[in-house]
């Protein structure tokens, strides 16, 4: 059973997703929020396994809702939820540890399968919209590289530029000619030596830290 939280500050937003969620097999709603305050502190209350957070709340915002709740072992996965697809808030949600996001007008199965895929330890974004996410803020947020990139072998390194530009894990195994196998402990081994969490911020990161340019490219689905 995935168990998820639901944080918004607007009250019929939450009973929209209650009532879609309600009717999903697998998945129960946990608990409510409507402030980023409250989301943290219901979400170590309750022990969710994905937080729904939307980013403008009043009290704290969700994004440093988002980085106190990832910042502690086992925590859930955090899905941002906005009314804007280029919003500077998603982006810095994302870099702050979130697993994706989704539009609030999202269809109701792709919610449903957001978070399936998050709670399955996936990541989930638009490679389109993170691509113009990126180009947007990335050249303003340049960061050095981090201590662990000099542990890269050659391979990780190759792979994680395959991450950035948006290729699944099919699409790097069949690139690089390995196994899935290969590739994932690639990418293990990649979020393991540079502190990430997920592949979503191996993708910030590749971006700030000039590993991958903006306008290169992300084709593949991201997932």
């Amino acid at each position: 059973m995935i168990r998820v939280l639901l944080a918004d500050d607007q009250a019929l937003v939450r009973a929209g997703f209650r009532m879609i969620l309600k009717a999903e097999p697998g998945i129960e709603v946990a608990g409510e929020a409507g402030d980023g305050a409250e989301a943290v502190a219901r979400t170590r209350e309750l022990g969710p396994d994905v937080v729904l957070m939307d980013v403008r709340m009043p009290v704290m915002d969700g994004i440093e809702a988002t980085q106190r709740i990832v910042d502690r072992d086992g925590a859930p996965r955090v899905l941002v939820l906005t009314t804007f697809d280029l919003d500077e808030y998603v982006y810095e949600a994302l870099r702050a540890g979130a697993s994706g996001f989704l539009l609030k007008d999202a269809p109701e199965e792709q919610l449903v399968a957001g978070i399936r895929i998050v709670a399955d330890g996936g990541s989930l974004f638009a490679p389109a919209v993170t691509r113009r996410l990126i180009e947007r803020f990335a050249g303003s947020r340049p960061q050095k590289p981090p201590p662990g990139l000099d542990e890269l072998t050659v391979r990780e390194l190759e792979v994680l530029k395959l991450v950035a530009r948006g290729h699944s894990n099919a699409e790097i195994s069949e690139k690089l000619v390995v196994s899935a196998h290969t590739t994932k402990t690639h990418i293990a081994h990649i979020l393991q030596k540079l502190d990430l969490r997920d592949r979503v911020q191996a993708v910030v990161l590749a971006y700030e830290a000039g590993i991958v340019r903006p306008g290169s490219g992300l084709d593949g689905d991201g997932a």
